[in-house]
């Protein structure tokens, strides 16, 4: 072999060569890239760490604790935290005050979550139509979305509530039927934009079906804001829940959340004010902590974030290189 022949450099893809091969490394995806700019943001990372801390303190109350949520001691009522047994005391019927906040957090969570997902689907599946069709279809489901609107959510809710009763199935439900609309009309407005791009006038050129394009393409493009949204939905599903159950149409005995421990302890306010700051506590962390990873989602998918920091690291480069160079 000839000296010329030697300084060669050797094929990668030739395994004779004795050559490790190249490995091409793939880039990131955009979920990737998402959680490495949402990772990045220590209020959202703070947030999600407490929502999942909730998560797990709900999903292991029986091994937490030895008592029943609605089990009754009238021996010792209103202990105050750190009595013998019971760590944050107990209520005026004598049930542990840290039993019933594990098993609160299991309806809340259970309540918010869901209500979160069915209004993400109804106001999807609406917003897709409308905005993918158009014309008289969306006018049609645009002035339903105008007349839910314009129907006063509360008294709504009262009203079902009363009339079918307080479980958690028609709360979900009633929930949810009243908060789709702002979904439907975030994915409509995107819809308008998405359906005028060329890779679905390509999907069209090739076969694909209206629904198929809807549901394959349109929709997974118009996914971001979605869960931005569905996120906040969390919180304010949370703060429904405890309003209607602090009015006493929500969860009621033996089942208890949030929401029924602050209207139970309402009545005990002088005696024992620590009843309400518990659940009322919880409540605020809960839904604090989704609205920081609401907005972590948020600013990690505006693009104009991402901007906004290079112009100030240009700026700051430019700066230090003035005074380097003064």
């Amino acid at each position: 072999m000839s000296i010329e022949q030697s300084q060669l450099p050797t094929d990668p893809l030739n395994s004779e060569a004795g050559a490790p091969a190249a490995e091409l490394k793939r880039p990131p995806g955009p979920w990737a890239i998402l959680w490495k700019k949402f990772s990045r943001n220590p209020y959202a990372m703070s947030g999600l760490f407490v929502l999942l801390f909730f998560i797990i303190l709900a999903l292991l109350a029986p091994a937490l604790t030895k008592y029943k949520p609605d089990a009754i001691d009238m021996m010792f009522p209103n202990l105050k935290p750190g009595a013998e047994g019971h760590l944050l005391g107990t209520d005026e019927l004598g049930r542990d005050i840290l039993t019933r906040l594990l098993y609160s957090a299991r309806i809340s969570l259970i309540i918010g979550f869901s209500v979160a997902f069915a209004s993400v689907a109804i106001g999807s599946i609406v917003g897709a139509i409308s905005g993918y069709f158009g014309g008289w279809v969306d006018t049609v489901f645009m002035r339903i979305v105008d007349v839910m609107n314009s129907v006063p959510t509360l008294f709504l809710n009262i009203l079902v509530l009363a009339i079918f009763g307080s479980q958690i199935k028609y709360m979900i439900l009633i929930l949810a039927l009243t908060s789709w609309m702002s979904i439907a009309r975030l994915v409509r407005g995107n819809f308008l934009q998405l359906r005028e791009m060329q890779y679905v006038e390509a999907a069209k050129a090739i076969g694909v079906s209206s629904w198929g394009i809807i549901f394959r393409h349109l929709l997974r493009n118009a996914s971001f804001p979605i869960i931005v949204n569905a996120t906040l939905m969390v919180g304010g599903a949370i703060l429904s829940e405890s309003a209607l159950s602090y009015l006493g149409l929500g969860i009621q005995a033996p089942a208890t959340s949030w929401g029924l421990m602050l209207s139970n302890a309402q009545e005990f306010m002088l005696i024992d004010p620590m009843q309400a700051v518990y659940p009322g506590l919880c409540i605020l962390l809960v839904v604090l902590a989704v609205n920081f990873i609401g907005d972590g989602i948020r600013d990690a998918l505006d693009p104009r974030q991402q901007v906004t920091k290079s112009r100030r690291r240009l700026d700051k480069w430019r700066k230090n290189y003035s005074k380097s160079g003064n």
